[in-house]
């Protein structure tokens, strides 16, 4: 027989229930004028469509506003710009934030008092990220991605005012604790000292981890929610992850009941802005369909009774997993009615409890309690029940099944032991060696010791009570889709910002979002380098163009030099016969020397064009980097060659000098022992 279960904390959560509160007592109040909300009251529109009725306005601004009235401010909070014109609007504030929310408020006004840069984990389009921003006077930032605060410590670390700014970070409190993690772990990296608040409503969080739990139990999951609401979308997602087949619905009559037969274990979730109306009209919807056939309830009922009997007279298992009823709470044991002819006894050692928890803090007569049969009969007749063990039970079934599905999980740090640490997946400890713990070589683990982070389970024995997890392997698998989606969106021929990570003889190497490109040596400059570092340093940033891409061996080529016009092609734009240059001497030969004009142009001064003397040895009167003035005698675009004459700059009232006779010798020196055009992928 099929059965539908409703997660745990399903439903209006506290803030959303208060804001309800609110407004239905000022619609209740005769003759205090309309009634307003800034924004929806609640992400839900079928409440919205019920309070509309009843008289409630929404507005976008208090400028939409007419003086006097009344205005109900929603649980997601509003800017304190919003309090101040509405004050000089003489409007009346029904002040419905919610509490958690107010709480970042005040987070916030902190920040700005003491000069800090605020960062939220959140939504930057949300109304609740709108309005927290609006209470600080100090720089704000929106994130939601570990991609996006590396983006976001860029910039900060790149200005010169900000950089020197401490840092305060807070939550979004409907975000996910695993976007939370992740934010926090990424904002630790880039910002040691930098201050977290886990501003998440622990509502919010009890919600999507029943909602987790439920939706891994089930064979078919329904969230009720709007669309239009941040949260439902979460817990959508959530159930969406570990549930394959789930449906999102705003109310029963959106709900399709065809194949719904074929489900055994239905579960639903509720979002904090579901009304319970709803949630009981689409479970009675489901119920409806497994209802008996009244023809033959007579039959029906019997065979159920009869069940029940064979069922009170069969005892359970060892290790098998029992569902039951409290019916008595101590401070050492809870007696457990099993529904059979012995009781189950559930002792405290056998139950997790957090420090100063005691079992009547955790269970009270009447509630549903599954648990593990460690032993059928204890000698007095009871059954020994184990929490602890049904929790490991799951959870090695959810790491095996992490290590069949290469899934990833996430862990805690606890210790460090000889050659790695010891981490925790809820209730069974796991082993991570010191080379799987990073994608760098980690020395000591103290650094890790207490995080919380993502791994791939590499091998797991339950019998022997082993697990290996691999944080490497997790950042490899990150970087190999992070590397594919970056190849996916350049071609040869666009033109990206990278930076200089790294030097070698014959070029650089530049990162361009994640992957490295090679920025060879003659690709920096028109000119001639002898090294990268003439030109660039080691962090710049700067404008490259894509000259080729290896998808197969992983290499992408690069250019510098493109983003300006190769010299030759524009000499007529800068250069004319007649012109003084200033130029540095780059070779010496017997004929004359050669003078670099500009990258790219070189320009040679005959040895007859030196001086008015006559000059036995050119390099008796120049020498390499020399910073020398010229004229220019002759630009041949053909053959690529400039004439210049030092002399005729010495004295400018003496004519020009025709052109020398050149010797045979080539225009530009000979070019340098060839550095290698491609190199072997890093």
């Amino acid at each position: 027989m099929a059965t539908i279960t409703v997660a745990e904390h399903a439903g209006f959560c506290f803030g959303v229930k208060n804001a309800l509160r609110i407004a239905e007592e000022e619609l209740g109040k005769a003759g205090d004028g309309p009634v307003y909300c800034l924004g929806p009251l609640i992400h839900n529109k079928e409440v919205l469509r019920e309070l509309k009725e009843k008289g409630l306005k929404t507005a976008d601004s208090p400028d939409d506003i007419p003086p006097g009235s009344r205005v109900i401010i929603r649980a997601h909070g509003e800017p304190a710009s919003t309090f101040r014109r509405a004050a000089e609007k003489r409007l009346t504030i029904i002040d419905g934030t919610c509490p958690l929310v107010d709480k970042v408020h005040r987070i916030a006004e902190k920040a700005g008092r003491e000069g800090c840069i605020l960062i939220l984990f959140g939504d930057d389009s949300h109304a609740e990220i709108k309005g927290i921003k609006g209470w600080t006077e100090g720089p704000v930032f929106a994130v939601q991605s570990a991609e996006e605060i590396r983006a976001l410590a860029d910039r900060i670390k790149a200005d010169e005012d900000l950089a020197q700014k401490p840092v305060t970070a807070a939550a979004q409190t409907t975000l996910t604790e695993a976007i939370f993690r992740e934010c926090s772990t990424e904002l630790t990296a880039c910002f040691p000292d930098s201050q977290i608040e886990n501003t998440i409503c622990e509502a919010t969080s009890r919600r999507q981890r029943a909602a987790e739990k439920l939706a891994r139990e089930s064979d078919l999951m329904v969230v009720i929610g709007d669309s239009s609401s941040s949260n439902s979308k979460k817990l959508r997602d959530i159930c969406v992850k570990n549930c394959k087949n789930t449906v999102f619905v705003e109310k029963s009559n959106n709900l399709s009941l065809h194949g719904l037969k074929k489900y055994n274990r239905i579960g639903v979730a509720a979002s904090a802005s579901a009304p319970e109306r709803i949630i009981k009209e689409v479970v009675t919807k489901m119920s409806e369909v497994f209802t008996k056939n009244p023809q033959n309830e007579e039959a029906n009922d019997m065979s159920m009774y009869m069940d029940e009997i064979e069922k009170s007279l069969k005892l359970p298992a060892r290790n098998e997993v029992v569902d039951g009823t409290v019916v008595q709470v101590t401070k050492d044991h809870v007696v457990v009615n099993l529904g059979c002819k012995k009781d189950g006894i559930l002792f405290k050692n056998e139950v997790t409890l957090e420090d100063g928890q005691e079992l009547t803090d955790v269970f009270a007569e009447g509630d549903a309690v599954q648990a593990k049969v460690i032993k059928t009969d204890d000698g007095d007749g009871n059954i020994l029940l184990s929490k602890k063990r049904l929790q490991s039970s799951e959870n090695w079934d959810e790491i095996i099944a992490a290590c069949e599905n290469k899934d990833v999980i996430e862990v805690t740090v606890i210790k460090e032991v000889n050659k790695g640490v010891i981490a925790n997946y809820k209730e069974i400890s796991g082993f991570i060696p010191m080379s799987l713990l990073a994608d760098h070589y980690v020395e000591t683990a103290d650094e890790f010791i207490g995080k919380t982070l993502p791994v791939k389970v590499t091998k797991v024995d339950p019998r022997r009570n082993k697990a290996v997890f691999s944080h490497k392997e997790f950042l490899a698998e990150e970087r190999r889709k992070k590397i594919a989606d970056i190849w996916n969106t350049l071609n040869v021929g666009d033109v990206v910002e990278g930076k200089v990570m790294r030097f070698t003889d014959y070029g650089a190497f530049v990162d361009i979002g994640g992957i490295d490109g090679l920025l060879h040596i003659s690709e920096i400059s028109w000119g001639k380098l002898k090294h990268p570092q003439e030109v660039l340093s080691i962090g710049q940033v700067i404008n490259v163009k894509i000259l080729n891409m290896n998808a197969e061996k992983g290499k992408i080529s690069l250019g510098l030099k493109q983003n300006n016009p190769e010299p030759w092609s524009v000499i007529d734009e800068q250069y004319q016969v007649g012109q003084v240059i200033t130029g540095k001497v780059v070779q010496i030969k017997e004929y004359g020397a050669f003078i670099e004009i500009a990258p790219g142009l070189d320009g040679l001064v005959h040895i007859s064009e030196i001086s008015h003397k006559r000059i036995g040895k050119v390099a008796d009167e120049l020498s390499i980097g020399q910073m020398v003035q010229a004229k220019i005698l002759e630009i041949d675009k053909d053959r690529r060659r400039i004439s210049l004459s030092i002399k005729a700059t010495q004295d400018p009232d003496a004519p020009a000098p025709a052109p020398a006779e050149e010797p045979e010798a080539p225009a530009e020196a000979p070019a340098e022992e060839a550095a290698p055009a491609e190199v072997p992928a890093e």
